[in-house]
């Protein structure tokens, strides 16, 4: 089994669909830009809602101070992406 990934390490590369249904590889941004990735375990929970909100109210600051991207991550289908991204008003991924 694989080793756990700890705070500070380089996250390994992924590929994942995002809401609109387009593949999104970590490799494509690493280097370019500084990321932020944040993992949360189900759409529409009260918890991951607050956060996911939380980085969508804070695109602005990470996108104009640090020229960020942000990508949030979990194991839901990309259906249920697309229902939580229009309820809640926000793209979970919004590329450029």
């Amino acid at each position: 089994m694989a080793e756990s990934v700890k705070v500070g390490d380089m996250a390994p590369n992924f590929a994942l669909f995002s809401e609109t249904g387009e593949a999104v590889e970590l490799q494509d941004y690493i280097g370019n830009k500084p990321v932020v990735l944040f993992f949360y375990p189900k759409d529409n929970s009260a918890i991951c809602t607050k956060e996911a909100c939380r980085f969508r109210d804070s695109f602005d600051e990470f996108k104009n101070s640090h020229d960020a991207e942000i990508i949030g991550i979990s194991s839901d289908s990309v259906e249920s992406h697309q229902l939580f991204s229009k309820k809640k008003q926000s793209a979970v991924y919004a590329p450029e």
